[in-house]
């Protein structure tokens, strides 16, 4: 999987993640890693742009739920303990959908993925990069 990154500034800072190819644990740690650096750098508003993922597997939809974690400010479990974070996810399930991070044009494929295991309900997920970035400005306002 190729991991590109963008930063839009306006109206806030959004940092854009672009991943390409297929996630899956051969190399979700990598996706992770990624967004910790971006974290520790003061990115508080994370889009994932779905757009050239052809595949995500378990794996890889556990490091969706770590990088939501992690941009909520929650103590993250180690990246070897995915299954763990996995488990967790049903917590969530029920509530709201990720305030810091949101999802761009997923692949059909992926989609399918992300509705079978319920995470479309966790996550916003647009068609518009250009929306994507504007909700989080819709999210700061209400705060």
């Amino acid at each position: 999987m190729n991991i590109t990154i963008t930063k839009n500034e306006l109206p806030i800072p959004v940092t854009i993640l672009h991943l390409e190819g297929k996630l899956d644990r051969s190399n979700y740690e990598n996706l992770i890693d990624e967004a910790q650096d971006v974290y520790d750098s003061g990115a508080r508003y994370l889009v994932l742009d779905l757009s050239q993922l052809t595949f995500i597997s378990s794996a890889g939809l556990a490091s969706l739920h770590q990088i939501a974690l992690l941009f909520r400010g929650e103590k993250q479990t180690g990246k070897d303990q995915g299954w763990a974070t996995f488990h967790s996810i049903d917590r969530d399930r029920g509530g709201r959908p990720q305030e810091h991070v949101k999802l761009f044009s997923p692949t059909k494929e992926v989609l399918e993925e992300l509705d079978m295991t319920g995470f479309s309900k966790l996550f916003e997920i647009f068609s518009d990069l250009d929306q994507a970035a504007l909700s989080f400005r819709q999210a700061v306002s209400a705060t």
